[in-house]
């Protein structure tokens, strides 16, 4: 792989993200565990937040406005306003999460800082991505920061033009087949997957991939052999 351009995913990627979603789940359960089972009730979440995308995106935001919508299908529309309002403090405290770094992240950074163009392609709220960015100590790393609204094929795209970057010289790194990998490779970049032990049940797919500028790697360090 000879990129000239690197770019990290931030979630699961960079630092834990996906264990607090779980957390704030679980939470949410609990408040309605009189209406329906705990897999009903996951599945009623994640039907809401894809309905959802194209109205809210991605996000701690759209996700807590997802968790209201599932409380009142829940309750046929009943739910108390103390329901509410402890839907809301949930998401409230998943935007106040520490950033806790995966290992060996800064190490390969700092490796590669002096070779590549790094930047960070993630989606997301554009606020509370920049604030995790701004935490986690991390931004000196990178030339460039990108809040995608989405990773479609035509997201990278014009990234890519935006940043006046060739497909073939970028590198796309992250914990997700789904958005990190499969449009890269499908516009001529590399893609490299990293897996993180939990992902949420949008990003996953049912096939292997196959492809030349496709590798799948165990954890960060092994970048650093690829390039």
């Amino acid at each position: 792989m000879t990129p000239k351009v690197i770019a990290f995913d931030a979630d699961d990627t960079l630092w834990h993200n996906e264990p607090y979603f779980d957390e704030a789940q679980e939470k949410f359960c609990g408040l309605f565990q009189d209406y329906a089972s705990k897999q009903e009730i996951l599945t009623l979440i994640l039907n809401h937040q894809v309905k959802n995308l194209p109205i809210y995106g991605f996000g701690i935001k759209a996700f807590t406005l997802s968790m209201i919508e599932s409380g009142l299908e829940l309750t046929n529309h009943e739910i108390s306003g103390k329901a509410i309002d402890k839907i809301l403090h949930i998401g409230k405290d998943l935007l106040q999460k520490p950033v806790e770094l995966l290992p060996n992240v800064e190490e390969v950074l700092q490796e590669l800082k002096s070779k590549y163009k790094l930047i960070v392609a993630t989606k997301g709220d554009l606020k509370d991505q920049h604030r995790k960015l701004h935490d986690s100590g991390l931004g000196h790393y990178f030339h460039h920061i990108e809040v995608m609204s989405d990773k479609t094929d035509l997201d990278y795209t014009k990234m890519l033009r935006r940043l006046d970057i060739h497909p073939q010289d970028f590198m796309m790194i992250g914990n997700s087949l789904k958005s990190d990998v499969l449009p890269v490779l499908n516009i001529g970049g590399f893609g490299v997957h990293i897996p993180y032990h939990t992902t949420w049940e949008y990003e996953k797919i049912d096939f292997e991939i196959k492809h030349d500028n496709f590798k799948a790697i165990e954890n960060i360090k092994e970048v650093l052999s690829l390039v």
